[in-house]
């Protein structure tokens, strides 16, 4: 249910940058990432090269990488159906999958996927009818999808009690806002990733030097 507001407020958003209605639809589709469908936003409406588009949005969707790797195993065995899943593991669909028990993702994920994507396309349709007058009577529309992804957050912590994740966005995010402000989001990331990749290798060491000693 949180894909409704936030899908509202990019359909609106979108009809405030001029985006004709076809492409809207056409975002929430083919594209189907929130905050890259936010990001592009501004970048249709200054009319920006679709090469520099592609990139900003390639580096904002680089997490969606490693939201794979986890739920490999329980990807459906038609290629069609796992080229999907694939394809709309969005953040909230990750969120909801590593929340589920193992016994039951296999069975839900495509399911969980379409159904997640349906609400979304929906919700920017909604958007797309109201139109742009509801920004002025909402301002920064574009704070519902920060709104959803803590709650996701709260969440998942909730049903994971794992404080590692946290601390290290928490380490990076700061780390990174003190070279750059316009790479903020891809230097973060990088950090993420050689902080995850660095803590894997001291795991498997260890694990590695206890098995020997045994």
């Amino acid at each position: 249910m949180g894909y409704l507001p936030a899908g509202i407020a990019f359909g609106v958003l979108a009809q405030v940058a001029g985006v004709p209605i076809w492409a809207t639809i056409m975002l929430s589709v083919v594209l189907y990432a929130g905050a890259a469908q936010y990001a592009c936003l501004p970048m249709l409406s200054a009319g920006l090269p679709i090469g520099n588009i592609a990139t900003n949005i390639a580096a904002i969707n680089l997490r969606h990488v490693f939201y794979g790797m986890p739920l490999l195993q329980y990807l459906p065995t038609h290629r069609l159906a796992k080229a999907y899943c694939l394809f709309a593991l969005t953040d909230e669909t990750f969120s909801v999958m590593t929340s589920l028990p193992h016994a039951s993702r296999r069975a839900l994920i495509l399911p969980i996927s379409l159904f997640n994507q349906s609400w979304w396309v929906l919700a920017s349709i909604i958007g797309v009818m109201i139109g742009s007058a509801l920004n002025d009577l909402v301002p920064h529309l574009d704070f519902a999808l920060v709104c959803l992804f803590a709650i996701l957050a709260y969440e998942q912590f909730h049903s994971i009690k794992r404080y590692f994740p946290i601390g290290i966005a928490v380490i990076a995010l700061a780390i990174a806002s003190l070279f750059t402000n316009n790479w903020l989001l891809l230097v973060a990331i990088t950090i993420c990733m050689l902080m995850i990749l660095a803590r894997g290798f001291w795991i498997q060491r260890t694990e590695a030097g206890a098995t020997h000693d045994q």
